[in-house]
């Protein structure tokens, strides 16, 4: 009676086996695909497309009003260091005629 309950268990871990294999090996086939081409043997050959880049109409921060800015900027800067070096002469010559 043990002797069949255990042969009963065996034949039913080994179909449950052999059903799972048999699935993972349908699914895999199933996936599996093939790509077919018929080729005429026409050569074709396309042109190369251009199209002309649009001419830029102006971009802000560059060409001429950046250059513009630059130099007012130099301005700036340059009238700044001359501000700054005549104040410090005036100072200078304060601390000088007062005794500093």
């Amino acid at each position: 009676m043990q002797g069949e309950i255990d042969m009963k268990k065996k034949l039913l871990g080994m179909v449950i086996g052999l059903g799972g294999l048999t699935a993972l090996a349908v699914s895999a086939t199933a996936n599996a695909h093939v790509d077919v081409a018929v080729g005429l043997g026409v050569p074709v050959y396309s042109q190369p497309v251009y199209a002309q880049p649009a001419v830029p109409v102006g971009y802000y921060g560059y060409g001429d009003d950046h250059e513009r800015w630059r130099e007012r900027e130099w301005r700036r800067h340059e009238w700044r260091e001359r501000q700054w070096r005549h104040e410090a002469h005036r100072e200078e010559r304060w601390h000088e005629r007062h005794g500093w």
